[in-house]
């Protein structure tokens, strides 16, 4: 993600299921046949000059030399998923500890190190890594480097400021329980993937975890994880590898080597029926409605596919849920969908804040929608779709920032570097009948859970009424401790 200060993105962003991006309505009465666009051109990517350092640390260098900046990023290949179910946030924790305080630097000499070169230093956490990212003028850069290296390798793990962030995470925490729309995607995930399952908590943890998770245990996870043989260094900027790799080797050759260990990981079932789940916040404004399932893995064959169905589904302004919910029936200000890949399979979730007094109404068009997609999909609104992904993509390259979040990608995933010349003919070769095929195999409505957050008291009984299935009401606790 693109952040521009030394801080990545706050812990709340964390929590959140954020919808892809979001194209037509099936029966919208403005619908034109589009042409189908032509034959594109061939996207052109730099190439990716591949290095290894004396410890094993591979590097990756990508020239581009329109602008004098460098964006280094450290990537280590263990994120959230990497977390005993009890210590949940440790990674998370651990990445937001590594610029309090390394080198001879405390936090605040440190960033005011960094700012005063004009650079920023993000680190942040996924499920499936840790990641530490500078981007700094050419000019900059040899005064910037030894900094980043020592956030990486030196972390000092200052006690003090350990409180001082735990106290922070804690308040950011409390404050899910105001917020209805945290409150339903928390309680989303874990009823979804339940209590022993790592993807049930969110990245940062809770409250309970978050106050046992010690010194020692961000110290014993770095020490674990941080590995040369476990990461991955991408360089994207006006430099050169001549240049370049002599630098990266005094400033990471010295890291220690040695082995992470793999990531055990625990099937997640989907739903054997579908059950709709209340989370009461009395007196909320609106009701914020998720519908999903335990979805697919990134390396799923289907990856091509299932981009043009949430296309067409939730994932464009001008998607089918977004048409239904706020266009149509003025139910909501925006509705979407979203698959989350990651290195297991993620949850698939469709989402909305509606008014209070027509939850059971959008319920209904939800399900209308998710079912509706097993039906051929009109030829004019399957070319919409591919279009749009098709004729976006080469934007995703335009900066550093960008290139080095797509290389990130491949390297976190294990794509094949090819998957970005593929990308386009592959989006554009998607079918109606794999369309088809892939609703009827990901999005089974009879095997959805449905969580909704808002005044129980206002929308239980047309929910029940609705007959749409079982209904429970939980309460907040039980879902977010």
């Amino acid at each position: 993600m693109t952040h521009f200060s030394r801080r990545a993105a706050g812990p709340l962003a964390c929590l959140l299921l954020v919808a892809a991006p979001l194209v037509a309505r099936q029966n919208a009465p403005d619908r034109s046949r589009p042409p189908e666009p032509g034959p594109m051109p061939a996207l052109t990517i730099p190439p990716i000059q591949k290095h290894v350092l004396s410890n094993g640390l591979p590097v990756w260098i990508v020239e581009m030399d329109e602008v004098p900046v460098v964006n280094l990023t450290v990537i280590v290949k263990s994120g959230g998923a990497a977390d005993p179910v009890d210590r949940a946030g440790l990674a998370h924790y651990t990445a937001a500890m590594l610029d309090e305080g390394a080198g001879t630097h405390d936090a605040l000499s440190l960033s005011d190190a960094i700012d005063f070169l004009g650079a920023s230093l993000v680190t942040t956490t996924t499920f499936d890594a840790s990641i530490v990212r500078l981007h700094s003028l050419v000019s900059t850069f040899d005064e910037a480097l030894p900094l980043l290296a020592d956030v990486v390798l030196r972390p000092t793990f200052p006690e003090a400021d350990m409180e001082r962030l735990r106290n922070e995470r804690l308040t950011l925490l409390l404050q899910v329980r105001d917020n209805v729309s945290q409150l339903a995607s928390a309680a989303f995930s874990r009823l979804l993937f339940g209590d022993d399952h790592r993807y049930g908590w969110p990245l940062m943890g809770t409250e309970a975890t978050n106050r046992a998770i010690t010194p020692a245990d961000v110290r014993d996870f770095y020490t674990t994880h941080y590995r040369p043989t476990h990461a991955h260094l991408l360089a994207v900027g006006n430099v050169s590898a001549a240049v370049l790799l002599p630098k990266l080797e005094q400033a990471f050759g010295g890291w220690d080597t040695g082995a992470a260990p793999a990531t055990a990981f625990p099937d997640a079932p989907r739903p054997a029926s579908r059950q709709i789940y209340l989370v009461d916040r009395p007196g909320a404004a609106q009701s914020e409605i998720r519908v999903g399932t335990v979805g697919v893995a990134r390396s799923t064959p289907d990856y091509f596919i299932l981009d043009v169905l949430n296309t067409i589904l939730g994932g464009s302004f001008t998607s089918r849920l977004n048409q239904n919910l706020r266009e149509e029936h003025g139910y909501s200000y925006g509705a979407g969908s979203g698959f989350a890949m990651r290195a297991w399979p993620g949850p698939f979730v469709a989402q909305a804040a509606v008014q209070t007094d027509r939850t059971a109404e959008s319920l209904i068009e939800f399900f209308r929608e998710l079912d509706g997609m097993t039906t051929p999909i009109p030829a004019d609104e399957l070319i919409k779709a591919r279009s749009l992904q098709a004729l976006s993509f080469p934007g995703s390259f335009e900066t550093t920032r960008q290139m080095a979040g797509q290389l990130s990608e491949l390297v976190i995933h294990a794509l094949p570097e090819s998957f970005f010349e593929q990308y386009v003919p592959r989006i554009q070769a998607v079918t109606a009948p794999d369309l088809e095929r892939a609703a009827r195999q990901y999005l089974q409505t009879d095997r959805m859970i449905v969580v909704i957050a808002g005044d129980v008291a206002s929308i239980e009984q047309s929910i029940r009424a609705a007959s749409l299935g079982p209904v429970t009401v939980v309460a907040a606790d039980d879902v977010l401790n």
